[in-house]
């Protein structure tokens, strides 16, 4: 079987997976943010932080709470990161430096896991799974908490009313987040990934002499890193590493942790609106860009001309073997789709075209299917988008789900779409006059351009891979890719739960014969369009000085 058809066939057997998770995943998370009942379990975590979760919240309300508690999560992490070198299970490795503390508690907190560290050599089993791996959980359930109340504020009306951060919180990570968990770090033991609270240890090697490991709680942090969309690796190597990501059917599964909670979202967000088919079409969108980016990638790692990558079958440089290009560009294009930024290959080594793949994936949003929670309100967003320019084009004020985008809708909306690329775009022009970053990078030219763009793409779309050859371990990148990533996380958040709370306050307008239908194949076409045509209009020109420059001259 030639590598082209494995990968296809890898592809479909993936589909098919997601597809039969996708309506009772779906459905149970919208029983779980629609119930009034809370577990005994819950009522202790609600009584330990002083919460009561029968208390509706206004959107003010609902940000306070989502930046309060994400604060609490930045302090704590940084300060466990500091106290390191005291704490016991620290493996002999020291206190994270304050630069490198400040941006990997920034980074795991906003859901990015951005590293410029290295896992095995850095962090010890305390702040490992006290500390990353319970952010891991939260930042996640953080996001899922934002999209139910942006659906909330779709579903009702003549309300300000969003529901509780507390209670969606708690829920989104004990009865979502924690379950599938457990159950996808038993699949990866079986598989092979380790689990377990070794020391350092000598391993010998094939061509003789030794090499140190250290072991740790792989198996368990690798199911909620893949599932919440985070992607911090236990080791530097992240998913490529043996230990993480054994074979090729745990290569899989990986993709469909990354994967599933997003697309299932589409069904919640029909089933709370009372409207399947509206979820349908987000689902499609989704899906469209996500076959499509997959199917480019792999065009352009397996055809890429040359007799070196030819006689490889591919351009092999880079990528693992027990994968191949097609199990290696499967996952390159989840993970940047996502807000996940874990690696199974070094994306630096892609083709030219192939780099740039990865780095529109992230430009467009994250939005196909995008993180957990994040991918689905940031579609929604453009959905909104989409509504708006269509009703410009017939002379009609525009409506979506029964609710008027009107001038404070759309500035919000408007908002939220242009503070990223503002990020991005600012930080790449503002390290690039500097003369610090020309000692980080490892390539000159274009590419090194690319892995700028890349870093700074990463750290405000809350991704967190990189092109890797950059070193980005200074105090300029530390520090700006951390600010980069706190306020790409939460200043959208602002604007969505404000738009949140502007639309539970109107009343349904009724449908009429003029009402744009958004819940057909037409309307799935635009937002296709809109979303790619307004990131190409932003992040066009910057594209083209790193990776269309490099595709064009390789």
């Amino acid at each position: 079987m030639s590598p082209e058809i494995a990968g296809v066939l890898q592809l479909l057997a993936l589909t098919a997976a997601l597809a039969l998770a996708y309506r009772p995943l779906g459905d149970y998370m919208a029983r779980v943010y629609s119930s009034e009942k809370h577990w005994k379990p819950e009522k202790w975590i609600y009584k330990a932080i002083g919460a009561d979760p029968s208390t509706q919240m206004r959107w003010p309300a609902y940000l306070r709470g989502v930046l309060a508690f994400s604060a609490v999560g930045v302090v704590f992490l940084y300060g466990l990161q500091r106290l390191q070198g005291s704490l016991p299970g620290s493996l002999g490795f020291a206190s994270i430096d304050p630069d490198q503390a400040f941006n990997t508690a920034a980074s795991f907190v906003a859901n990015t896991n951005w590293q410029s560290y290295y896992g095995e050599q850095a962090m010890g089993h305390v702040v490992q799974t006290g500390g990353l791996a319970v952010q891991n959980f939260v930042s996640a359930a953080v996001g899922m908490a934002v999209a139910v109340a942006l659906v909330r504020g779709f579903a009702r009306s003549r309300t300000g009313e969003l529901g509780n951060f507390w209670s969606d919180l708690v829920r989104g990570t004990v009865r979502i987040l924690l379950p599938i968990a457990v159950v996808g770090a038993l699949v990866l033991v079986a598989c092979g990934a380790i689990q377990n609270f070794a020391g350092i240890h000598e391993v010998g090697q094939f061509t003789g002499g030794t090499q140190q490991w250290n072991g740790g709680a792989v198996a368990s942090q690798e199911a909620i890193k893949e599932l919440g969309t985070n992607g911090g690796g236990y080791f530097n190597a992240n998913s490529a590493h043996p230990f993480e990501n054994p074979t090729p059917l745990s290569n899989l599964f990986e993709v469909f942790l990354i994967l599933v909670i997003p697309f299932a979202l589409t069904r919640t967000f029909g089933r709370m609106v009372g409207n399947l088919r509206q979820g349908y079409a987000i689902l499609a969108t989704m899906g469209i860009i996500w076959v499509a980016f997959t199917g480019l990638m792999m065009w352009t790692e397996f055809a890429h001309h040359g007799p070196a990558l030819q006689a490889a079958g591919g351009a092999m440089e880079g990528k693992e073997t027990r994968f191949g290009i097609a199990g290696s560009s499967i996952f390159a294009v989840a993970t940047t789709l996502t807000s996940t930024g874990a690696v199974n290959s070094f994306h630096s080594s892609y083709t030219g075209l192939g780099g740039g793949i990865t780095l529109l994936g992230m430009q467009l949003g994250e939005i196909a299917p995008g993180g957990v929670g994040s991918g689905l309100y940031g579609m929604l967003i453009m959905a909104i988008i989409a509504v708006f320019i269509a009703g410009l084009m017939v002379g009609r004020t525009p409506e979506y789900l029964g609710k008027k985008i009107g001038t404070r809708e759309i500035k919000l909306a408007a908002c939220y779409i242009l503070i990223t690329p503002a990020l991005v775009l600012c930080f790449t022009a503002a390290a690039m006059a500097l003369p610090t970053p020309g000692d980080s990078m490892s390539n000159p030219g274009a590419h090194g351009f690319s892995e700028i763009l890349y870093a700074y793409t990463s750290g405000a779309n809350n991704n967190g891979s990189a092109f890797a050859g950059l070193s980005a371990d200074t105090q300029w990148f530390n520090s700006t890719i951390g600010i980069a990533m706190l306020l790409g996380r939460f200043l959208p958040i602002v604007f969505v739960l404000a738009l949140a709370g502007s639309l539970a306050e109107q009343r349904p307008v009724p449908a009429t014969a003029g009402t744009l239908r958004t819940d057909k194949p037409l309307y799935a076409g635009l937002l296709v369009g809109t979303i790619v045509i307004i990131t190409g209009l932003t992040y066009f020109p910057a594209l083209a000085l790193g990776p269309l420059a490099e595709g064009l001259a390789s």
